[in-house]
């Protein structure tokens, strides 16, 4: 289930542009080349996209938020800028810089690294669920499971909203891809 998204949909969407060209009966010739490595060009994948336009999507959004700088590095660290950039729908619990600090120290610099990328993925996907969930969608005490396959718990204390008991969400961005909810603790599951 971890395979790369992006490489699955330019993949189908290749397929696809042949068989309509086969099925329209235009005729094409038929190479007898085979391009080099050399020639070809890594097109990148939905951070290559240029679009200034449109609604931002949830990398687009965290990037241009001075309050989540270490998330942002994060994403980038675990290669899943692509991923989040993808059409979604996702809903993303997203730990502000301070909640990072309150990490003991040296947790984050040594998730960052590349040897720790599979760990650190572990957890931004426990921060992720496929779906959207809107704040007025959650009941005191639902599970909601997590990209991950881990589950969050839900509380409701005095109007106020909690990702398993700690994490406040403090406020909600709407995005082209899904919803970030801004959490004031980092999601650590219990293993």
């Amino acid at each position: 289930m971890k395979k790369n998204i992006a490489s699955i949909f330019v993949m189908g969407i290749s397929i696809a542009s042949l068989t309509l060209l086969n099925s329209c009966g235009s005729k094409t010739e038929e190479s007898t080349t085979t391009p080099s490595t050399e020639e070809t060009t890594d097109l990148g994948g939905q951070s290559a996209v240029k679009d200034d336009d449109s609604q931002k999507d949830i990398v687009k959004v965290a990037s241009e938020s001075a309050d989540h700088t270490t998330l942002v590095a994060a994403i980038k660290a675990a290669e899943y800028v692509d991923v989040l950039s993808n059409a979604g729908p996702f809903t993303v619990f997203a730990p502000t810089n301070d909640a990072f600090n309150k990490l003991p120290e040296g947790t984050v610099e040594t998730l960052v690294k590349p040897e720790n990328k599979d760990k650190l993925r572990d957890i931004l996907e426990y921060h992720v669920a496929v779906a959207v969930y809107k704040t007025d969608m959650f009941k005191d005490g639902q599970i909601i499971n997590m990209a991950n396959l881990g589950n969050v718990k839900i509380t409701i204390k005095n109007g106020e909203i909690f990702i398993n008991e700690n994490a406040k969400i403090i406020g909600t961005v709407l995005s082209s891809n899904g919803i970030i909810h801004v959490v004031d603790n980092v999601l650590l599951e219990k293993k």
